[in-house]
């Protein structure tokens, strides 16, 4: 019997604000006896999602009957170089809390780019190395560290955007939801989870059809976590094989769901 009951993919993008309709911030899900289908936004005058909109949504999904896994494709966390540098405690929400009062990208009318050029937050207090990457990313090839700005396939930009964001859907949704593996590597029953994914894991395992590259993406993390429940190979990719040390240093900088 699978563990969760809906799958979400989300297709993250760090453009533009919270509140700008985006065509390439993509939501698919998926109920477990049924393919991933595309979740359109709420009816507004805005065509596309937002950010705001997709937290907004996320914490209404998650705060139903149904235990759900939601993967977003950003990173969820900084190497721990970062936390030394800027002597900040080994402690996930600590850090979500410090990087918003830095980066408040939750904000209206607040970019990151706006964060980065000095005319908003104080980003230039909370700056990294482009070298730096969390293990996880050491362990996946084509993964590219969260300083790096300006190239492609970066996720600078949207992790900067989307953490403010995990923080709000994380105090909206208190320990109703579990975010992996900060709260814990083990789910419990009857918990739903939210996870960092790499759609690039997966994209090629499923058929392109008519979607774009950012509606393929979304569709890839809901199909392969709904397969991977129904299949029985999810509980491994919830316990990677870890030595005990990576093991701690993976619960400050975050892990990738999938990776191996």
């Amino acid at each position: 019997m699978p563990q969760f009951e809906r799958y979400i993919g989300i297709d993250y993008s760090g453009a533009e604000t919270p509140t700008s309709s985006l065509k390439a911030l993509q939501v698919y899900g998926a109920n477990w006896p049924e393919p991933p289908q595309e979740a359109p936004p709420p009816p507004s005058k805005r065509k596309h999602w937002t950010r705001k909109g997709i937290a907004e949504w996320l914490v209404a999904q998650l705060s139903g009957p149904k235990t759900i896994l939601v993967g977003i494709d950003h990173a969820f966390s900084f190497p721990l170089q970062y936390f030394q540098k800027h002597r900040l405690p080994p402690d996930w929400p600590a850090f979500l809390d410090d990087l918003q009062k830095h980066w408040p990208t939750d904000e209206d009318h607040t970019s990151v780019c706006f964060v980065r050029d000095g005319s908003r937050g104080q980003g230039a207090k909370r700056q990294g190395d482009a070298s730096w990457l969390r293990l996880t990313e050491q362990w996946t090839a084509t993964a590219k560290s969260v300083f790096q700005f300006d190239v492609p396939g970066q996720v600078a930009n949207s992790t900067r955007a989307g953490l403010p964001w995990l923080r709000f859907i994380r105090q909206q949704c208190g320990d109703r939801v579990q975010f992996w593996p900060f709260d814990g590597w083990e789910i419990p029953a009857g918990r739903s989870v939210v996870a960092e994914v790499y759609p690039s894991l997966w994209m090629k395992r499923f058929p392109v059809e008519d979607r774009n590259a950012d509606q393929r993406a979304a569709f890839a993390v809901a199909a392969w976590l709904r397969r991977a429940d129904m299949n029985g190979s999810l509980s491994r990719f919830f316990t990677p094989p870890l030595e005990p040390q990576e093991r701690t240093l993976a619960k400050v900088e975050g892990w990738i769901l999938g990776v191996t």
